[in-house]
């Protein structure tokens, strides 16, 4: 009898004691603006004034900084030295084929562009295209013309990039 009543007083003591730490926490407070800031050190007026939100029964995950993969082992003496210090390398034949498929590439899609873009100035004719039958309303005319111009303008960086493409290869 002795020791059940002291197991049910231990564990008593044990809610009790649970409860009051529970108790002893502090509320935390999630604060808006740049940046939102998490802290336990404002009173309820502060909180309020600065219109922050207790986080009262939301869990909190905290999330470890993660480490940088530390560099691989240099090549040992010997026979894997030399394939260490190849790895990562491309044959130079290779190398070359890949640049002159690369620049072939860029050249087809310069010149496609060039078409593109030589068709919409074209119907643009310097802003002084003819109407077509379906714009008998003067705005229609107007947004076209504008396309048009903007289609020009998204032509014409587009050739540049190209032509800066093609100038970066070997």
């Amino acid at each position: 009898m002795l020791i059940r009543t002291s197991l049910m007083l231990t564990r008593v003591v044990s809610v009790v004691l649970l409860a009051s730490s529970a108790q002893a926490q502090s509320i935390v407070y999630r604060c808006p603006g740049p940046p939102v800031l998490y802290t336990d050190a404002l009173t309820a007026k502060e909180a309020q004034a600065k219109d922050c939100k207790s986080i009262e029964g939301t869990p909190i995950t905290v999330l470890p900084a993660t480490r940088p993969r530390p560099n691989p082992a240099p090549a040992s003496a010997g026979g894997g030295e030399a394939r260490g210090s190849n790895e990562g390398r491309i044959d130079p034949n290779q190398q070359r084929n890949r640049d002159g498929e690369r620049r072939r590439v860029l050249e087809a899609e310069l010149r496609e562009a060039e078409d593109r873009l030589a068709a919409l100035q074209r119907d643009y004719a310097g802003g002084n295209a003819e109407r077509r039958g379906d714009e008998k309303n003067y705005q229609k005319f107007q947004d076209r013309m504008a396309e048009l111009k903007a289609g020009i303008a998204r032509q014409e960086a587009d050739v540049q990039a190209l032509k800066r493409e093609i100038s970066k290869l070997p």
